[in-house]
């Protein structure tokens, strides 16, 4: 029987928003070989998304930050980025696109596409949705779903039902099909957050309302007069019927591919006859995106030699790319690249260079009176690093770390990709001991010797068991400095320990106000005072 023109496919990928954060920053999840660590993401301090092992652990959807740290201490926090969540699904849905045409994204993690098409063309809906699923499973993504029923919300239900759910048919693994006869009673005892959305079904459960089914029962106009339009659309939804404001599936304008690309035959060695060759691309690449109303703040450029090896990096700015700009990346990046003298002769022989991130240039327009940072400024410092080198010209990162002199890394001027370092020592995890915000506007590197006096001069030190100090602190000196001043007041001290297995020996840390104003950090190690940072 020829499917009705209402049947709709659904494909959804569970915690789509945890797939994309660790394809884009893998040093967030376990090591191969071990077990996959609880991840979840956040927003607004509150969970948005988790994987299935912090779900497991108790982690829900909308817990606040300390509840879902309570509940997984081994939960690993991280935040939201939407922008990585699209970016992301683009693959799959290009996938999807080269198997069936007019495919809806949804949101990213949901498509959706009709079903009369693919059903005529692999010969039944299981069929065409068992070849879709294999398709993004190919992708690494073994645990996609697809529903197919009557509208996008049903089908999109029937995805994220389970296989002995009541009037659900699963004829393959991760195949959901609902018949259309069967779509009241199959959506009637879901819950009514599913069509109404959180704040409205607080409201609908408080009435007593709990479920789909109970929502499609009451009359059209009463909903309607009740609860507006969203009651309106949610009572809709509920009894299976597809808002009528809008077609059934709206399929997405496949993106424009700007990425540019050239092939050399010899290969070119050497940085400078590179950027020359590439100059003309370059200019065309930004050309490109200028005329399609877009610019660029991440690139990708990917260098082959003559032997098949590519070297791939992604490169940032911190306003936008003009040809100069990409033609610089293109330079430094054939700079670092490493030279085998047994290769003699050896050189890049393709160049590609892709888009990573854009915008509209409108949203990138001066307003009347213009908060942006002078251009000059980002004209001077791109010319100098032009003529020093990429890692001539550099700014400060905050890294992770305990101490204060681990966590700032100088990074090259417009790369905001994070390095090794970085991804090492996220600045976002806990650090246990870390100093809190504020923190000292000067911090010594290394550390400076000080003296920590009572007020007969006796030093003061740390108590045996290390939780308090031996004396209060009646003046503090610096020679270095040349501070020599009386306490007003001080922090209790409290304990860094980190590396013990290497050696580390237990640090503490101590706050003091002097009485002329100025504040200070200590550092106690070996019995002896440092001064790590002073409060401006």
């Amino acid at each position: 029987m020829t499917p009705s023109h209402r049947r709709v496919m659904a494909l959804w990928i569970p915690d789509w928003p945890v797939h994309a954060h660790l394809a884009e920053h893998p040093e967030a999840g376990s090591p191969p070989g071990q077990p996959d660590a609880p991840v979840a993401l956040l927003a607004a301090r509150r969970v948005s998304a988790c994987s299935a092992e912090a779900r497991a652990a108790g982690v829900r959807v909308g817990l606040k930050e300390h509840e879902a740290r309570f509940r997984c201490p081994d939960l690993r926090l991280r935040t939201h980025d939407p922008e990585v969540d699209a970016r992301r699904f683009e693959p799959v849905l290009a996938a999807l696109e080269a198997l069936v045409p007019e495919v809806e994204a949804v949101r990213p993690g949901l498509c959706a596409v009709r079903a009369r098409g693919p059903a005529r063309y692999y010969s039944g809906e299981m069929q065409a949705a068992v070849a879709i699923r294999e398709a993004i499973v190919e992708l690494g993504f073994p645990g996609a779903r697809v529903g197919v029923a009557e509208g996008r919300f049903a089908a999109e239900q029937a995805a994220r039902s389970s296989a002995d759910d009541p009037c659900v048919e699963a004829p393959a693994p991760g195949v959901r099909l609902v018949a259309a006869a069967d779509t009241a009673s199959f959506l009637g005892p879901l819950p009514i957050a599913r069509a109404a959305g959180t704040e409205l079904g607080d409201v609908l459960r408080g009435l007593g309302i709990h479920t789909l089914g109970s929502l499609a029962a009451l009359p059209t106009a009463a909903v309607q007069d009740r609860f507006g339009r969203a009651g309106s659309i949610a009572r809709r939804l509920a009894a299976g019927d597809d808002p009528a404001d809008g077609p059934l599936i709206v399929p997405r304008e496949r993106p424009q591919d700007f990425a540019a690309e050239l092939a050399f035959e010899p290969p070119i060695d050497g940085a400078d006859p590179l950027a020359f060759a590439c100059s003309t691309t370059a200019e065309r690449f930004v050309a490109d995106l200028v005329g399609a109303g877009l610019i660029c703040t991440e690139i990708s450029v990917e260098l082959t030699d003559d032997i098949g090896v590519r070297h791939e990096r992604n490169w940032a700015h911190p306003k936008h790319f003009d040809g100069p700009d990409v033609l610089n990346r293109v330079r430094w990046q054939a700079e670092a690249l490493p030279r085998d003298a047994d290769r003699a002769g050896a050189g890049v022989a393709h160049v590609r260079i892709t888009p990573i991130r854009t915008d509209r240039a409108a949203h990138h327009e001066p307003g009347l009176w213009s908060s942006d940072s002078d251009p000059r400024v980002h004209h001077v410092l791109s010319r100098v690093q032009s003529l020093v080198g990429h890692e001539g010209v550099v700014t400060a990162q905050l890294t992770g770390g305990r101490l204060l002199r681990d966590r700032r890394r100088w990074v090259p001027w417009g790369t905001r990709t994070p390095g090794a370092e970085t991804r090492s020592r996220p600045p976002d995890h806990p650090w246990p001991g870390a100093l809190p915000p504020p923190h000292p506007v000067s911090v010594f590197d290394p550390p400076v010797p000080a003296e920590c006096l009572t007020a007969d001069g006796t030093p003061v030190a740390m108590s045996e068991d290390g939780d308090a100090l031996t004396h209060p602190p009646s003046r503090l000196r610096i020679p270095s400095a040349g501070v020599d001043d009386p306490v007003e007041a001080w922090s209790p001290p409290w304990p860094l320990h980190e590396r013990w297995w290497a050696g580390t020996p237990p640090r503490f840390r101590l706050q003091l106000a002097l009485r002329n104003g100025d504040a200070w950090l200590l550092l106690h190690q070996r019995g002896s005072w440092f001064a790590e940072g002073h409060y401006d």
